[in-house]
């Protein structure tokens, strides 16, 4: 296996960088992304929702996406293809979601990271009639929450997180079903240099799901604190107790 998304470059992180080779060098050849603990400042305070994720696929089917930030939307399953667009106003995308739903944009929730950068965002939303839920940290399992809104009661992620996050994300969905669109941020000579430097050609392309992860891909994720998707690590005697949910596209399971 070959690390395409992990902890960062060879010169910031100790194990699991991008490019680091693992594995018994036999058999088939796979990307591998991997985020050890999404939602780092969740864990440190106990507070819901922080898993560590892994999505494994084919070789040269993951995006090779940089550490900055990623413009992302998403929903689940059963929706038109493009019933919303990335590039279409917040309020937009939730009367349309609503309509093809069947239900007036007030049945509707939205899941937005919680900052100053979502501002415009989450008042169009509301403006739109739909309920906010903000979050502190943690995209992947606010992506993966819009896959059953009759457990989560979300229906739609919005905003900007982070790329690697967005991959992790998109390889989830890929398994059980759903829309997403994203584009990388790139608002800076150094960032501009970083996507270069990844092999991608088009800063500003939108990608969908099919664009971010190719092939045949399998996702996991832990709980490590309680979250509305997995429960958290429980220490008993003896042992130590964790809740894992695993998907893979081929099956749809």
């Amino acid at each position: 296996g070959t690390v395409v998304i992990g902890e960062g470059e060879l010169d910031e992180a100790p194990m699991l960088f991008i490019g680091e080779k693992v594995g018994a060098k036999g058999g088939f050849k796979v990307d591998i992304a991997v985020d050890p603990l999404e939602g780092t400042t969740l864990c440190a305070k106990n507070m819901p929702g922080a898993i560590a994720t892994i999505a494994i696929a084919e070789e040269g089917t993951l995006l090779h996406a940089p550490d900055i930030y990623m413009d992302k939307i998403a929903v689940g399953p059963g929706y038109p293809k493009n019933v919303v667009d990335l590039d279409a106003p917040a309020d937009e995308n939730i009367r349309n979601l609503a309509k093809a739903k069947g239900v007036k944009p007030s049945a509707i929730t939205a899941m937005i990271l919680d900052r100053p950068r979502h501002a415009d965002v989450i008042a169009a939303v509301r403006k739109a009639g739909a309920s906010v839920s903000l979050i502190t940290d943690g995209d992947v399992a606010a992506v993966i929450h819009t896959a059953e809104p009759d457990k989560t009661g979300i229906d739609i992620f919005l905003g900007i997180g982070g790329a690697p996050e967005g991959v992790l994300a998109a390889a989830a969905l890929r398994c059980i079903g759903g829309q997403m669109q994203s584009r990388l941020v790139v608002d800076t000579e150094e960032r501009r240099v970083r996507v270069a430097k990844m092999g991608i050609k088009d800063p500003r392309k939108k990608y969908q799901i099919e664009d971010m992860v190719r092939g045949d891909c399998l996702f996991a994720a832990t709980g490590v604190t309680d979250g509305r998707m997995l429960e958290g690590v429980k220490f008993r005697d003896d042992i130590v107790e964790t809740q894992t949910v695993v998907m893979r596209s081929v099956t749809g399971t």
